[in-house]
């Protein structure tokens, strides 16, 4: 009896044990946002089932009560994550993670190839230079690199998901865009003042976009920082796709007229050499 009671309290023992560590780890993972938690969890059970779950099974799968299993799924639908296949036959994931992943890697692959003539470009004129893509109708710079001269127009300054009507990396882009994708991105983004020359109209951003088009370069000219001016030009793969575009940023200080010239040339140049080179249908 003895021995019972002695195991008993050992057992007890190492359950309170148990229960401290945990709380310890947990206190040392940190902070978590468990909305997100619960969205990723449902996610990887949809990931392994074979066919489509009801919504009482993934809410049983995922530990969560019906409601919020139901909230978390109506957003990811909402957003294209998940598919609803119809009551009887409940949701599964839609490919859109799968286009995700493989955005990355050509991303990844498109800022390896293009990463030199930056260098060299960045080297040669010794300023800013950036490489940027248009996801969706977010302006995402993936190269950054900083002036080698004072007075510095910080890279890292001339960043904003939402300011390719402002920017002359994000204008080379929106020249090419048939006129309905332009509204979306437009509609999507707004048209931010940043600054008091920022353009504010979509009418406005279409006579820009036209002279563009017209002269085979962007610029911004204060538009995103009064103290900046930016170059951009759009770079293509050879099947005549706009991929990605180059740009360089100076400080108004160093912008006189010759040199604006100077700089505009090189970022063109440097657009035409990168798209004499780039296969077709790699980075897009």
């Amino acid at each position: 009896m003895q021995i019972l009671k002695e195991s008993g309290r050992e057992a007890l023992f190492r359950q309170s044990q148990y229960m401290m560590s945990s709380k310890a780890n947990a206190k040392n993972d940190g902070k978590s946002i468990q909305s997100v938690d619960r969205a990723l969890s449902i996610i990887e059970a949809l990931s392994m089932s074979d066919a489509p779950l009801m919504l009482n099974e993934i809410a049983k799968l995922v530990g969560i009560n019906l409601s919020t299993c139901h909230h978390l799924i109506k957003t990811m639908v909402k957003r294209g994550y998940i598919v609803y296949a119809g009551r009887s036959n409940g949701y599964l994931l839609s490919s859109k993670l799968k286009a995700i992943g493989q955005r990355s890697v050509r991303e990844f692959n498109l800022v390896e190839f293009v990463r030199p003539k930056l260098q060299e470009l960045n080297l040669d004129l010794r300023e800013a230079v950036q490489l940027a893509v248009l996801r969706g109708s977010a302006l995402v710079t993936h190269i950054r690199l900083a002036s080698h001269i004072t007075p510095q127009a910080d890279p890292r300054d001339l960043t904003s998901l939402h300011a390719a009507h402002a920017l002359a990396t994000g204008k080379a882009i929106l020249a090419w865009l048939p006129e309905a994708e332009l509204a979306r991105v437009v509609a999507d983004s707004g048209l931010t003042a940043f600054t008091d020359k920022s353009i504010i109209s979509l009418g406005g951003l279409i006579e820009e976009l036209r002279l563009v088009r017209r002269s085979g370069f962007a610029m911004d000219d204060g538009e995103f920082r009064v103290d900046s001016v930016g170059y951009g030009a759009a770079v293509r793969d050879m099947s005549g796709a706009v991929v990605c575009s180059v740009g360089v940023t100076i400080p108004r200080k160093r912008a006189s007229d010759p040199y604006r010239n100077h700089v505009a040339r090189a970022v063109v140049e440097c657009a035409r050499d990168l798209s004499g080179r780039m296969p077709a249908g790699c980075f897009v």
